[in-house]
């Protein structure tokens, strides 16, 4: 099969490895590098893998065509709104590097299609499975809002203290999960619990932002850190939020994280 990944980063590159050694014909496009011609990478493909960061997807989406299987592996999007137009989409998420991936160990990954299963089938790649393809989005995006929590309180990973806070930042995210109509069973697979703990962690870029919060080594909200943009999202009301999420809303009250 001939597949175009856009996002010729370490993470759509190390993805496109395991679909070469599984037979595939594999095409990339970056849109940061401009690498080879968009319109020449997607022409003829039988299915699209978006792997670019979330804030490109305003100006990449409109060019896609509707009818080819698309594959969303990018994190921080919260509703299924920017593919409605698509009449088969599918999201592959979940817990692994893609440093980790490329030297074999054993990443945690959540898929939205059984097609996924078979077409990632891999020794460094554990899959499991879902049709919550919202609910998957949301875990993905929250756990990198969680992690920015988790840099500030500059909890240390495998202390008690971290692992009340997964506890905690797990219930907020099942609760957002029921009152945005997804299974908040959904948290439980990689593309939940599995990414958080990743993510409240170094080297994940929304903890070590939460830590220069922690030790006053930064004033200004930085746009490059995920989780910043989806609090944004949160804030101007792209999700409901129900009442007592303590986390989160002491999070949505700093202002250096929102404004």
């Amino acid at each position: 099969m001939i597949i175009a990944i856009l996002g010729a980063g370490a993470y759509g590159t190390a993805l496109g490895e395991i679909l070469i050694k599984n037979g595939h014909n594999i095409r990339y496009y970056d849109p940061k590098f401009g690498r080879d011609d968009f319109i020449d990478v997607i022409n003829g493909v039988k299915m699209i893998m978006y792997v670019a960061p979330s804030g490109a997807a305003p100006e990449i989406l409109p060019k896609l065509p509707s009818d080819i299987p698309l594959v969303i592996a990018s994190k921080g999007f919260l509703t299924e709104q920017p593919f409605s137009r698509f009449s088969n989409y599918m999201v592959f998420s979940g817990a692994g590097y893609a440093d980790d991936i490329k030297a074999g160990r054993v990443a945690n990954i959540t898929v939205t299609d059984r097609c996924l299963l078979e077409l990632f089938k891999s020794s460094c790649l554990k899959l499991d499975f879902t049709t919550d393809r919202r609910g998957v989005l949301m875990c993905g995006a929250l756990k990198n809002v969680y992690a920015i929590m988790a840099g500030m309180r500059e909890l240390e990973r495998g202390t008690k203290e971290w692992l009340e806070y997964l506890d905690e930042a797990g219930q907020e995210i099942k609760s957002l999960l029921l009152a945005n109509g997804c299974n908040p069973d959904t948290f439980d697979l990689g593309c939940g619990r599995a990414d958080l703990e990743l993510t409240c962690g170094l080297p994940s870029r929304n903890y070590r932002y939460g830590l220069e919060i922690h030790n006053n080594l930064t004033k200004n909200p930085n746009d490059a850190v995920e989780g910043i943009i989806v609090l944004r999202k949160i804030k101007n009301g792209e999700i409901l939020v129900p009442q007592g999420l303590k986390t989160l809303s002491d999070l949505l009250n700093k202002e250096l994280l929102c404004h």
